[in-house]
């Protein structure tokens, strides 16, 4: 008989569950065991054999096309990786650079004459490579990288090169030891009339050292060495002096060079071209989210199950100490984080497998892609910052052994640490969502007097907020079954949260266009949007809360054991109570919560986590992190009676 833990963990597990629980089975492995060392040589030898394990075992074959040696499964791949994340983090990010980035700009940007060379050998591990993006002065703004790939038609070569000390490629995994050639991200530059025309950053191959692991000539490559975290990934820095590769070396998918230096694209707007390249890659984006979520998930598995074992303080009339998870602060300390933990992994699902439709997909609608850049965008911020509060309030809730390296809490906060800055910093990924949810409607209100535009954003804006979630027909079912009143009651009514929830979203997006609308006539455009700032940050963040409501109402009603929905149902109330807890000023001051309401919500956050807390195992049961895999000393029999 399948347990409520058990489906509980299916739900989660979504529609790669198969492969989840294969993946499972494979990390089972002696080798995959955490382990916790800040010495950089023996972590990366062990990360070089985990790789290894992991290519013989045939997860680097998902994602890569079937006719390149592959399985075709966008989703799989990133499914795995994000699983590799409960083991090693550092593991995580060497297999996602491998795999996913740099194979995946082979495989993306690049075509069959790239694909045939280089696609069995990045697969089986024969090429080793990076991904040669980042440099020391752009990071967030890859169009304006500085090193430069210059045509030479007179050699049929490109001659890469870093023109200034900011161009040095800066915190590349693989470019300090392991990769023999970076897909470099360039100014592709070639000459017309005898003068040089500039179009944009492409990509090209740069092979970078030979096999006995020496710089090639023009290549000074040079190590990040020990870093916050993430010790068994070779983090290093390139410069280029004048480096000649073939002109075949470009990846030519979306912009290419005949032998005389004549440039052409399938895309004529330089702009549209970029965009396109980039959003070809947005795998690692929804990778790092998901694995960021996975490590979070470890953490709090970890202190839930240490306060089911931690005694602290004597109750009256009871001769034993009382369990640390019996008190109502350590519940609404570790309750809520588990909650969000549930709603961002049916959110993810949902993304992944929109990724995966869209990559595997032969015509991609250009809406499609960019709604899908925009939520890779706004969850991989939110899984990320999310991952950094649960591990540091996971590590605070267990004490000094919470402290200790062999309990894995630390390690898991310090290898996470970057990943809020990685693959985009999170605060400009969130004014990413905003602006294109800004931009998907400006055309329509170009020309509308302040009282048109007054009308179509209570309107409009509206109807668009209910076309955005992947659960139309369930979500508007349970809006109009809503109970919006001032009783307290209706607070746990899921159509009036989720009503709450977008009406914020319309009522935050509408604004900032109209103070936008109004800041522009006073000054620039960007002086604008800069003036906006906050309030931008605000109506993205209502955004992103609203689409993992509504994943997780999705998830719900896609589970078929009763038991398991009943408590997913109590789980969704506190993560969204939770949310408007934490907005409550701004509900209160929109006259959505009178001051009496705001208190019913903590009332019944407090019932929540009350009605949780026999729960409590069963929900990070759910999660379905493997036994080996939450290995921390303190949860060991022989500690247990401490």
């Amino acid at each position: 008989m399948t347990s409520t833990a058990e489906h509980l963990r299916n739900a989660l597990d979504g529609r790669w569950r198969d492969v989840k629980n294969e993946t499972r089975e494979k990390l089972q492995h002696e080798a995959f065991r955490p382990h916790y060392t800040p010495n950089t040589a023996i972590a990366r030898a062990k990360v070089a054999e985990q790789m290894r394990i992991l290519a013989a075992a045939g997860i680097s074959d998902e994602g890569f096309r079937k006719e390149h040696g592959g399985t075709g499964d966008v989703g799989a791949a990133i499914t795995m990786i994000e699983m590799v994340a409960m083991s090693d983090l550092s593991l995580m990010v060497k297999a996602g650079v491998q795999w996913g980035l740099f194979g995946g700009a082979v495989e993306n940007l690049g075509t069959e004459r790239h694909h045939d060379t280089y696609v069995p050998k990045i697969i089986n591990l024969e090429l080793l490579g990076c991904f040669a993006m980042t440099e020391t002065g752009h990071g967030s703004d890859v169009q304006a990288l500085e090193t430069t790939a210059t045509y030479d038609a007179h050699t049929e070569e490109f001659i890469v090169h870093s023109p200034t000390p900011s161009a040095r490629k800066d915190y590349i995994g693989g470019a300090a030891e392991t990769a023999t050639i970076a897909a470099v991200f360039a100014q592709l530059v070639t000459t017309t009339g005898g003068e040089a025309v500039n179009h944009g950053v492409h990509c090209v191959l740069v092979p970078i050292r030979d096999a006995a692991g020496n710089d090639l000539p023009g290549v000074t490559t040079s190590d990040c060495h020990y870093k916050g975290g993430l010790p068994g990934v070779d983090n290093g820095r390139i410069v280029f002096d004048q480096v000649r590769v073939p002109r075949e070396n470009l990846l030519n998918k979306y912009g290419d060079v005949a032998p005389d230096g004549t440039y052409s694209s399938p895309i004529d707007n330089p702009n549209r071209r970029f965009f396109t390249m980039i959003g070809t890659l947005i795998r690692g984006r929804v990778t790092v989210g998901g694995s960021a979520a996975a490590a979070a998930r470890v953490a709090l598995d970890i202190a839930t199950r240490y306060a089911l074992q931690r005694r602290q303080f004597s109750a009256p009339d009871d001769d034993r100490e009382v369990l640390i998870m019996d008190y109502l602060v350590h519940q609404r300390r570790l309750l809520p984080l588990i909650a969000r933990s549930y709603a961002l992994q049916f959110a993810q699902n949902e993304l992944v497998s929109k990724c995966h439709d869209l990559q595997t997909s032969d015509v991609v609608d250009a809406d499609e892609q960019r709604e899908l850049e925009a939520r890779a965008a706004g969850l991989k911020a939110a899984n990320t910052w999310h991952a950094s509060r649960a591990i540091q309030e996971a590590r605070e809730a267990c004490g000094g052994a919470g402290y200790m390296a062999e309990n894995r809490l630390i390690e898991l906060r310090a290898d996470t640490d970057v990943f809020t800055t990685f693959e985009g910093d999170n605060h400009v990924l969130t004014q990413l969502v905003a602006k294109e949810l800004l931009t998907a409607y400006a055309d329509d209100i170009r020309s509308m007097s302040p009282v048109e535009w007054v009308r179509f954003a209570a309107n409009a804006v509206g109807d668009r907020v209910m076309k955005r979630t992947a659960a139309e027909a369930i979500m508007q079912r349970i809006v109009d079954a809503r109970q919006d009143s001032e009783e307290e009651g209706s607070l746990f009514n899921r159509g009036t949260q989720v009503n709450m929830f977008e009406e914020r979203e319309d009522y935050l997006l509408s604004s900032v266009a109209r103070r936008l609308q109004g800041k522009s006539k006073e000054m620039s455009a960007f002086d604008a949007f800069n003036a906006v700032q906050d309030h931008v940050m605000h109506a993205a963040a209502a955004h992103i809360d609203r689409v993992v409501l509504e994943a997780f109402v999705a998830g719900i009603e896609a589970c078929p054991d009763p038991e398991a929905r009943r408590l997913l149902g109590i789980v969704c109330d506190l993560y969204a109570l939770t949310v408007i807890e934490e907005d409550k000023a701004w509900f209160i001051a929109h006259r959505y919560l009178s001051t009496e309401r705001a208190k019913a919500v903590t009332r019944g956050i407090n019932d929540r986590c009350r009605a949780l807390r026999p729960h409590a195992e069963t929900l990070v049961d759910g999660f379905g992190i493997p036994a080996p895999l939450r290995y921390a000393e303190m949860l060991q029999p022989e500690t247990s009676s401490d």
